[in-house]
């Protein structure tokens, strides 16, 4: 895959794993994160939330490369109706995980493709149900420790440490890792951005 016409595509996230499940299928990229407060956002529809979010996150460093594709994202974890974002505390990613302990909750990805110059705004999301399985207090407080679930949504990461916990998935896996990579390219690919080459 390559860019179409030399055009950048910029990645407005600091997540490692964001880049490099865009990388690990050939796509270049760019990285500039994006500084909006999340907080601004207190949408109480998870889907409207990481839409919103997704959207002012790639709207901020739009400003700063109107001529490039801009691509933001945000996850978030929901369970018994309440939003998860990433724990501020050991205490805070304790309680997290306890709510998620034995039952199913739900992962939204959403992500922004957006270019100034060529007015074009896409805004989309992915919903996964993830299972965990019943865990010990021991496991929980185990796990905390590891320093894994402090800059994760929902308080751990599916695709390290935190393998263990999950009994099940139903949906995409790498929406669970921070970015839904198969809506991702397909919506690149609509957007002529890259394209496979011979």
């Amino acid at each position: 895959m390559k860019s179409i016409k030399g055009e950048k595509l910029i990645l407005a996230s600091r997540s490692p794993r964001r880049k490099k499940l865009l990388e690990q299928i050939g796509i270049k990229i760019e990285i500039s994160p994006s500084d909006i407060n999340e907080e601004i956002v207190s949408n109480k529809n998870p889907e409207a939330h990481v839409k919103e979010l997704s959207f002012l996150k790639a709207k901020n460093q739009s400003v700063l490369y109107p001529e490039s594709w801009i691509l933001g994202a945000d996850t978030i974890v929901v369970v018994q109706d309440q939003i998860l974002g990433k724990p501020q505390s050991k205490k805070d990613a304790i309680a997290m995980l306890s709510k998620l302990n034995n039952c199913e909750h739900r992962v939204f990805t959403a992500f922004c493709v957006i270019n100034q110059k060529k007015n074009c705004v896409v805004v989309k999301s992915v919903e996964t149900k993830v299972y965990f399985k019943y865990l010990t207090d021991q496991e929980i407080h185990w796990y905390v420790r590891t320093g894994e679930p402090f800059d994760k949504a929902g308080a751990y990461g599916i695709q390290g440490i935190g393998t263990f916990l999950v009994k099940q998935i139903s949906g995409s896996y790498s929406n669970v890792v921070g970015l839904p990579v198969c809506e991702v390219v397909e919506t690149l690919m609509s957007l002529n951005i890259i394209h496979f080459k011979d």
